[in-house]
Protein backbone atom coordinates (compact mmCIF):
# COMPACT_ATOMS: atom_id res chain seq x y z
CA UNK A 1 0.00 0.00 0.00
CA UNK A 2 1.55 3.34 -0.94
CA UNK A 3 1.94 6.06 1.43
CA UNK A 4 -0.21 8.69 1.26
CA UNK A 5 1.04 12.64 1.41
CA UNK A 6 -0.90 15.39 3.17
CA UNK A 7 -2.14 16.64 -0.50
CA UNK A 8 -3.75 13.00 -1.27
CA UNK A 9 -5.80 12.79 2.33
CA UNK A 10 -7.09 16.50 1.37
CA UNK A 11 -8.00 15.69 -2.04
CA UNK A 12 -9.51 12.35 -1.36
CA UNK A 13 -11.45 13.67 1.28
CA UNK A 14 -12.93 16.70 -0.69
CA UNK A 15 -13.46 14.65 -3.79
CA UNK A 16 -15.95 12.10 -1.49
CA UNK A 17 -17.71 15.30 -0.01
CA UNK A 18 -17.90 16.61 -3.31
CA UNK A 19 -16.21 19.95 -1.72
CA UNK A 20 -13.59 22.22 -2.24
CA UNK A 21 -11.21 24.55 -0.73
CA UNK A 22 -14.17 27.45 -0.84
CA UNK A 23 -16.30 24.75 1.49
CA UNK A 24 -13.33 24.23 3.88
CA UNK A 25 -9.71 25.89 3.83
CA UNK A 26 -6.59 23.88 3.54
CA UNK A 27 -5.79 25.28 7.36
CA UNK A 28 -8.98 24.01 8.41
CA UNK A 29 -8.59 21.02 6.78
CA UNK A 30 -4.72 20.09 7.82
CA UNK A 31 -6.30 20.85 11.53
CA UNK A 32 -9.10 17.98 11.02
CA UNK A 33 -6.34 15.82 9.67
CA UNK A 34 -3.57 16.44 12.62
CA UNK A 35 -6.36 16.15 15.30
CA UNK A 36 -7.05 12.43 13.44
CA UNK A 37 -3.39 11.67 13.57
CA UNK A 38 -3.39 12.78 17.04
CA UNK A 39 -6.08 10.46 17.62
CA UNK A 40 -3.85 7.16 16.34
CA UNK A 41 -0.53 8.22 17.26
CA UNK A 42 -2.07 8.46 20.60
CA UNK A 43 -4.61 5.64 21.23
CA UNK A 44 -1.80 2.91 22.00
CA UNK A 45 1.16 4.23 24.64
CA UNK A 46 3.76 2.08 23.04
CA UNK A 47 3.02 1.40 19.28
CA UNK A 48 5.82 -0.77 18.27
CA UNK A 49 6.21 1.60 15.20
CA UNK A 50 7.78 3.93 17.55
CA UNK A 51 10.09 1.76 19.16
CA UNK A 52 13.51 3.17 19.17
CA UNK A 53 17.18 2.57 21.36
CA UNK A 54 19.79 5.56 22.27
CA UNK A 55 22.44 5.69 24.87
CA UNK A 56 23.39 8.58 27.66
CA UNK A 57 25.95 9.26 29.90
CA UNK A 58 25.59 9.30 33.84
CA UNK A 59 27.17 12.02 35.42
CA UNK A 60 28.94 10.60 39.00
CA UNK A 61 27.35 10.85 41.89
CA UNK A 62 23.63 11.74 39.88
CA UNK A 63 20.97 9.26 40.54
CA UNK A 64 18.32 11.01 38.53
CA UNK A 65 17.81 12.00 35.32
CA UNK A 66 14.79 13.19 33.17
CA UNK A 67 13.04 12.14 29.93
CA UNK A 68 14.63 15.24 28.22
CA UNK A 69 18.06 14.36 29.42
CA UNK A 70 18.20 10.27 28.41
CA UNK A 71 16.22 11.50 25.02
CA UNK A 72 18.31 14.18 24.42
CA UNK A 73 19.32 12.51 20.99
CA UNK A 74 15.75 11.64 19.73
CA UNK A 75 14.19 14.46 17.89
CA UNK A 76 10.50 13.50 19.15
CA UNK A 77 11.33 12.84 22.60
CA UNK A 78 10.59 9.55 24.45
CA UNK A 79 7.39 8.98 25.48
CA UNK A 80 7.73 5.47 27.68
CA UNK A 81 10.93 3.47 28.61
CA UNK A 82 11.16 -0.25 28.21
CA UNK A 83 14.78 -1.60 28.97
CA UNK A 84 17.80 -0.28 30.40
CA UNK A 85 21.35 -1.69 30.89
CA UNK A 86 25.04 -0.47 31.18
CA UNK A 87 27.64 -2.25 29.27
CA UNK A 88 27.65 -5.23 31.79
CA UNK A 89 24.26 -5.88 32.69
CA UNK A 90 20.73 -5.64 32.68
CA UNK A 91 19.42 -3.13 35.50
CA UNK A 92 16.28 -4.42 36.83
CA UNK A 93 13.26 -2.24 37.14
CA UNK A 94 11.63 -1.80 40.94
CA UNK A 95 9.30 0.54 41.93
CA UNK A 96 9.99 4.14 43.45
CA UNK A 97 8.86 3.10 47.08
CA UNK A 98 10.65 0.07 46.83
CA UNK A 99 14.00 1.96 45.65
CA UNK A 100 13.93 4.32 48.19
CA UNK A 101 13.05 1.93 51.08
CA UNK A 102 16.47 -0.12 50.32
CA UNK A 103 18.34 2.72 49.02
CA UNK A 104 18.03 5.80 52.33
CA UNK A 105 18.71 9.36 50.75
CA UNK A 106 20.50 9.58 54.38
CA UNK A 107 23.24 7.08 53.29
CA UNK A 108 25.95 6.91 51.02
CA UNK A 109 25.60 4.19 48.66
CA UNK A 110 27.38 5.11 45.21
CA UNK A 111 28.83 2.09 43.09
CA UNK A 112 27.50 0.73 39.59
CA UNK A 113 23.34 0.83 39.43
CA UNK A 114 21.88 -2.40 39.24
CA UNK A 115 18.11 -1.19 39.18
CA UNK A 116 16.32 1.91 38.32
CA UNK A 117 12.46 3.20 39.09
CA UNK A 118 10.57 5.93 37.22
CA UNK A 119 8.27 8.74 38.42
CA UNK A 120 7.14 12.16 37.22
CA UNK A 121 9.02 11.40 33.79
CA UNK A 122 12.39 10.65 35.61
CA UNK A 123 14.62 7.77 36.03
CA UNK A 124 16.38 6.86 39.27
CA UNK A 125 19.15 4.95 39.49
CA UNK A 126 19.93 2.79 42.37
CA UNK A 127 22.85 2.57 43.87
CA UNK A 128 23.89 6.33 42.56
CA UNK A 129 26.61 5.80 39.91
CA UNK A 130 29.73 6.53 41.02
CA UNK A 131 31.82 6.90 37.61
CA UNK A 132 30.12 8.35 34.40
CA UNK A 133 29.49 5.58 32.46
CA UNK A 134 27.43 4.75 28.73
CA UNK A 135 23.46 3.51 29.47
CA UNK A 136 21.85 1.66 26.46
CA UNK A 137 18.16 2.87 26.57
CA UNK A 138 15.35 1.02 24.70
CA UNK A 139 12.28 3.29 24.74
CA UNK A 140 9.70 4.68 22.76
CA UNK A 141 9.41 7.88 21.25
CA UNK A 142 6.75 10.45 20.32
CA UNK A 143 5.35 10.33 16.96
CA UNK A 144 6.64 13.03 14.53
CA UNK A 145 3.42 16.02 15.01
CA UNK A 146 1.18 16.27 11.46
CA UNK A 147 0.82 18.27 9.82
CA UNK A 148 4.43 19.81 11.19
CA UNK A 149 2.53 23.21 10.30
CA UNK A 150 -0.97 23.32 10.51
CA UNK A 151 -0.96 26.88 8.90
CA UNK A 152 1.79 26.52 5.94
CA UNK A 153 2.38 22.77 5.41
CA UNK A 154 4.42 21.45 2.34
CA UNK A 155 1.70 18.98 1.63
CA UNK A 156 4.07 16.49 0.63
CA UNK A 157 4.69 15.29 4.03
CA UNK A 158 3.44 12.03 5.08
CA UNK A 159 1.81 10.49 8.19
CA UNK A 160 4.46 9.35 10.67
CA UNK A 161 2.56 6.05 11.02
CA UNK A 162 2.68 2.69 9.03
CA UNK A 163 1.12 3.04 5.35
CA UNK A 164 -2.14 1.21 6.53
CA UNK A 165 -3.01 3.93 9.02
CA UNK A 166 -3.24 6.43 6.53
CA UNK A 167 -6.62 5.41 4.80
CA UNK A 168 -7.98 5.32 8.47
CA UNK A 169 -6.62 8.75 8.84
CA UNK A 170 -8.66 9.84 5.78
CA UNK A 171 -11.96 8.48 7.19
CA UNK A 172 -11.29 10.36 10.08
CA UNK A 173 -10.77 13.51 8.16
CA UNK A 174 -13.98 12.70 6.15
CA UNK A 175 -16.23 12.27 9.00
CA UNK A 176 -14.93 15.59 10.60
CA UNK A 177 -15.51 17.25 7.61
CA UNK A 178 -18.59 16.08 7.10
CA UNK A 179 -19.71 17.25 10.50
CA UNK A 180 -18.22 20.84 9.25
CA UNK A 181 -20.67 20.77 6.10
CA UNK A 182 -23.49 20.33 9.05
CA UNK A 183 -23.87 16.35 7.97
CA UNK A 184 -24.46 14.68 11.22
CA UNK A 185 -25.70 11.99 9.70
CA UNK A 186 -22.70 10.65 7.50
CA UNK A 187 -20.55 12.34 9.84
CA UNK A 188 -21.51 9.16 12.15
CA UNK A 189 -21.18 6.67 9.89
CA UNK A 190 -17.96 7.75 8.32
CA UNK A 191 -16.96 8.22 12.36
CA UNK A 192 -18.59 4.45 12.83
CA UNK A 193 -16.33 3.07 9.56
CA UNK A 194 -13.47 5.34 10.96
CA UNK A 195 -13.11 3.15 14.40
CA UNK A 196 -14.31 -0.13 12.83
CA UNK A 197 -11.16 0.41 10.60
CA UNK A 198 -8.82 1.51 13.53
CA UNK A 199 -9.97 -1.49 15.36
CA UNK A 200 -8.58 -3.68 12.88
CA UNK A 201 -5.69 -2.48 11.96
CA UNK A 202 -4.61 -2.24 15.39
CA UNK A 203 -5.00 -6.05 16.15
CA UNK A 204 -2.55 -6.46 13.45
CA UNK A 205 0.38 -3.74 14.79
CA UNK A 206 -0.61 -4.41 18.49
CA UNK A 207 -0.96 -8.09 18.15
CA UNK A 208 2.21 -10.79 20.04
CA UNK A 209 4.61 -10.81 17.50
CA UNK A 210 5.12 -14.30 15.76
CA UNK A 211 8.83 -14.30 16.26
CA UNK A 212 7.55 -13.79 20.51
CA UNK A 213 5.00 -15.85 21.41
CA UNK A 214 3.40 -16.12 24.91
CA UNK A 215 5.28 -17.11 27.93
CA UNK A 216 2.32 -19.07 29.98
CA UNK A 217 2.23 -20.43 33.73
CA UNK A 218 5.34 -19.69 35.64
CA UNK A 219 7.46 -16.81 33.72
CA UNK A 220 6.25 -13.50 33.40
CA UNK A 221 3.26 -12.73 31.47
CA UNK A 222 4.73 -10.10 29.39
CA UNK A 223 8.47 -8.54 28.80
CA UNK A 224 7.43 -5.47 30.32
CA UNK A 225 7.15 -7.04 33.33
CA UNK A 226 10.53 -8.47 33.47
CA UNK A 227 12.60 -4.68 32.54
CA UNK A 228 13.13 -6.20 29.08
CA UNK A 229 10.60 -5.29 26.38
CA UNK A 230 7.52 -3.65 25.81
CA UNK A 231 3.69 -4.39 27.17
CA UNK A 232 2.72 -6.31 23.77
CA UNK A 233 -0.21 -8.83 24.93
CA UNK A 234 -2.68 -6.56 26.61
CA UNK A 235 -4.58 -3.61 25.90
CA UNK A 236 -2.01 -0.37 26.78
CA UNK A 237 -5.58 1.46 27.81
CA UNK A 238 -6.41 2.97 24.25
CA UNK A 239 -7.57 0.44 21.19
CA UNK A 240 -10.09 -2.09 22.31
CA UNK A 241 -11.15 -5.47 21.25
Amino acid sequence: MPAMTLDDIRNQTRDVIDIDSSDISDTVLNRIIGQGFDTIAYSEKRWGFYETETTFQTVAGTSDYTLDTIGASITQGIRDLIAIRNDDHVMAYIGRDEGDRDNPLNTTGNGDAWEWSFWNDTVRFYPTPDTAETIYVRCVRFPTDFPSNASTPSGTETPDLPNPFHPVLTTYAIAKAYLQQEDPVMANQYMSQYAMELDNVARRYADTPAPQPMIMNSRSSTRYLLGTGQLRYASTGGVRW
